[in-house]
């Protein structure tokens, strides 16, 4: 029996798996919670479109802190029995061509008013994450445990290898996604890539294909695709 991932892990990879969160800010001393799209940085932490009109980042203005829910129980007959976590920390809007297109990847309705004047692209850094895993697996998870280590040779990188599989290898995409994440449907995309594994999309359905273990540049990158590529075909 292969050994449980850590807390870290499995809070990262809910973050990066799940492409919406419920986002809590506060208003005048009450909690007001609301629905974001969400995506991440190479590093893994939260990216947020928002709008200078939403009550949400009205209430930011104010008071930079705020709390992320990512919900991995969708689909569950017991949901109780699913992980979600929620991460706390404090929320800042930046200017990032990088990021905002790798938002608008993950979301490509975002890209129809992300050049709005009342949009700006916002990022969450993590101080601390509460983990429910089920029943039992209750932890709480220190902010710098969240991220990823940079590679900043895998984010240079990130377009073109991106390019390159989306261009010359969509069937591999979907034997990932069937074989290795027991997904149906054909037309799978990626749209990020960083150290730890990869993004992926279909029409209105996200999924996150993890690497056996972190890689340090992107020549490891194309490497760990190969790998995964066989452990796919061996599978069919």
């Amino acid at each position: 029996m292969s050994e449980a991932p850590s807390p870290a892990i499995t809070a990262r990879r809910l973050i990066r798996g799940i492409d919406r969160a419920s986002l809590a800010t506060l208003r005048e001393g009450w909690p007001y919670a609301s629905l974001v799209l969400a995506a991440t940085d190479p590093e893994g932490r939260p990216l947020l479109l928002l709008s200078s009109l939403a009550e949400h980042t009205k209430n930011l203005a104010r008071d930079p802190r705020a709390a992320l829910l990512f919900d991995g129980t969708a689909g569950l007959a017991e949901p109780l029995t699913g992980a979600r976590v929620t991460v706390l920390g404090e929320i800042a809007a930046l200017e990032d061509k990088a990021l905002l297109a790798r938002y608008t990847r993950r979301h490509p309705s975002a890209a129809g008013y992300a050049g709005f004047a009342d949009f700006r692209l916002y990022r969450l850094a993590p101080a601390r994450a509460h983990l429910v895993a089920g029943f039992g697996r209750i932890d709480w998870i220190e902010g710098a445990a969240l991220l990823t280590p940079p590679v900043p040779d895998v984010a240079a990188a990130e377009a073109g290898i991106l390019a390159h599989m989306n261009d010359d290898h969509a069937e591999t995409l979907d034997l990932y996604a069937q074989r290795l994440l027991g997904l149906s449907g054909a037309g799978w995309r990626l749209t990020g890539v960083d150290a730890e594994g990869a993004d992926l999309r279909r029409e209105g359905s996200v999924a996150r294909l993890d690497f056996g273990a972190p890689v340090g540049d992107a020549g490891a990158v194309g490497e760990e695709f190969v790998r995964l590529a066989k452990l796919a075909r061996e599978k069919l």
